[in-house]
């Protein structure tokens, strides 16, 4: 399985923040099956500016993946999950490691490609939803996505 982030543009300031887009923004982490590109679970909306380790830890989906191989970027450090290897100064990496790194991204696309066809739905692209209508809304598009995906 696969982590990710969507960084939802939205219009609700008490859910989202100012973040690197310049735009205001919600955090929302979806766990993916790589395997059949289906979202198994979505993750409250934090804001934006949120660091990704830091959603990670408080969305409470670490517990919905135990004892499962889950994939992150390299924004997940510390945080249980399998994250590329990293080059120390001066020092390529090591043998094997580039063959990891180059497994995890073919992993990883497979997941990039399952966010942009969510992000196909209209609702999460300028999200107008007050309140919860913002995870409302993921929730439902993640339910869409795994019917089309079964059809």
């Amino acid at each position: 399985m696969d982590r990710g982030r969507h960084l939802l543009p939205v219009r609700d300031r008490k859910v989202a923040a100012s973040s690197r887009n310049y735009r205001f923004s919600a955090n929302v982490q979806v766990i993916i099956d790589a395997g059949t590109k289906l979202v198994i679970a979505a993750a409250r909306p934090v804001p934006g500016n949120t660091a990704d380790a830091k959603a990670w830890r408080d969305s409470g989906l670490a517990d919905r993946c135990e004892g499962v191989t889950v994939l992150g970027d390299g924004a997940y450090l510390n945080t249980g999950l399998i994250v590329p290897h990293r080059k120390r100064p001066g020092r390529a990496l090591l043998p094997g490691e580039e063959e990891d790194n180059a497994e995890h991204r073919r992993v990883r696309a497979r997941v990039e490609h399952a966010f942009a066809r969510m992000k196909h739905y209209k609702i999460l692209r300028d999200c107008r939803q007050r309140g919860n209508g913002l995870h409302h809304a993921v929730q439902a598009v993640a339910h869409m996505h795994n019917l089309a995906l079964a059809a």
